[in-house]
């Protein structure tokens, strides 16, 4: 958390470190704690992709408020052969995380990021470590990672 604590302060960015007891795990239990809209919320879920025979990982961040995430769509979109949720094992290998504390903040990982996360001034996420989540404005959010597509 200090690396990207370090990058946040070095780019000025407007944001607060909330730490609290609960494990949080899902977007209702993350809206009911911090008293927000679940759209608000903003999971991280890291992506396995294959195209042409090559296969990547991708982070996808979404706004709670989608039912589920529709991986036709993601094919069809942005062109993969195969979309999957990477396994918990490629989860942490590519991020040093576990499964529910992945950073929305991942410079070095493509991402696709949700539309939907506009509508809010702040959203709420992980920071890589448990029991602690980062409000961040979606522009923020955007700026500190290498976005390559957004969803509808």
């Amino acid at each position: 958390m200090e690396t990207l604590k370090d990058l946040l302060e070095i780019r000025g960015i407007d944001y607060e470190f909330i730490s609290h007891d609960l494990q949080i795990k899902t977007a209702k239990e993350g809206a009911e704690y911090f008293g927000i809209d679940p759209g608000q919320t903003a999971p991280t879920l890291i992506l396995y992709t294959e195209k042409g025979g090559l296969c990547d990982y991708f982070a996808l961040i979404i706004s709670g408020d989608r039912d589920k995430v529709n991986f036709d769509e993601l094919i069809n979109d942005l062109q993969f052969d195969i979309v999957r949720l990477a396994t918990p094992k490629e989860v942490e290998q590519i991020t040093g995380c576990k499964i529910g504390n992945v950073s929305l903040i991942n410079p070095d990982i493509p991402t696709i990021l949700d539309k939907r996360l506009f509508r809010f001034t702040h959203v709420y996420g992980g920071t890589g470590i448990q029991q602690t989540t980062l409000k961040i404005s979606p522009e923020n959010v955007e700026e500190l990672n290498r976005v390559v597509a957004f969803i509808d």
